[in-house]
């Protein structure tokens, strides 16, 4: 299991997603359906699934929140590990598009002979990228952070931010707007990444009115192995008080993360309806995760 999972929560089309980009990457597949009973979404379908290898979770949990373009994924079609990485790329363009909605479209770039950015039918967004292979190998999906709006200008300092949260992490190569990019001010971030722990991420911003922002649409999930790494990791990341439920919290950039267990997978997958039905209880009415609580309730000792 990856340290930082993304979490994309839908009004009822969770599992339905899921299957859709199983079919339409490469090593990917839906690994675990579990189903939460008697939430306040009433019974909500929580779905572990792959993308190019690489860990997703969803939920179904009614239309509270939105998704939007400003936490999107880029796709590398690596040409040294990918055949014919050009056509493959093509073919996934045009099932994404199929009922999608392009952002920029397919073409050629000064960053990239073959870049296009489109938002699929469910709303989730994807920067297709024909990677240069002469650059530093990245990852296939790498979640990309788009700081817009009272944010706009502070993905150098988030970058920051979240390499001092996480350890063993590190900064990339920033790329800084240039003169005459206006509305965008020379200087602040153009294209970004870092990696926190095993987990690249980039980041950018953009002064255009796109009329979104980041929600808890799309959060980051972080897996703890104990109580110690859930405390640390709160205490560090949450900025809202009143965002903080179930074990997630907004920073000061007004991202969403989910502080997690990651022994809490492990119950879901393997647990019995009735121990699922208890964890889900317990944790309800919790904000930061309680991880002997939610033991006690698995094995019954409430």
């Amino acid at each position: 299991m990856s340290k930082i999972t993304p979490h994309l929560w839908f009004d009822t089309q969770a599992k339905e997603a899921a299957e859709f980009y199983s079919e339409v990457f490469p090593d990917s597949s839906v690994t675990n359906v579990t189903t939460l009973r008697d939430t306040p979404s009433g019974d909500c379908d929580v779905v572990a699934f792959t993308v190019w290898g690489h860990d997703f979770m969803a939920i179904s949990a009614g239309p509270l929140f939105e998704i939007n373009p400003s936490i999107s994924f880029f796709v590398n079609f690596d040409p040294d590990s990918v055949p014919d990485a050009a056509a493959v790329l093509n073919q996934v363009w045009a099932q994404l598009a199929d009922g999608g909605n392009e952002l920029m479209p397919l073409g050629e770039y000064p960053f990239s002979k073959r870049y296009g950015w489109i938002s699929d039918r469910y709303g989730v967004s994807w920067q297709l990228i024909l990677s240069d292979a002469s650059g530093d190998p990245r990852p296939t999906i790498v979640p990309s952070l788009l700081f817009t709006g009272e944010v706009c200008g502070k993905a150098a300092e988030a970058g920051d931010f979240y390499v001092s949260v996480f350890d063993d992490s590190e900064r990339g190569q920033p790329v800084p707007y240039p003169e005459g990019s206006e509305p965008d001010e020379p200087g602040t971030t153009m294209f970004s990444d870092f990696r926190l722990a095993d987990e690249w991420m980039a980041a950018m911003d953009s002064a255009l009115e796109h009329g979104f922002g980041f929600n808890e649409a799309v959060s980051l999930m972080i897996n703890c192995e104990d109580q110690a790494e859930i405390d640390h990791y709160w205490e560090r990341l949450s900025a809202v008080p009143e965002a903080e439920q179930c074990g997630w919290v907004k920073d000061r950039f007004g991202v969403s993360w989910q502080v997690v267990p990651a022994v809490l997978d492990e119950m879901m997958a393997q647990g019995t309806q009735e121990q699922i039905d208890r964890v889900t209880q317990a944790f309800l009415p919790m904000k930061k995760f309680d991880l002997a609580a939610l033991r006690a309730a698995y094995e019954g000792d409430v």
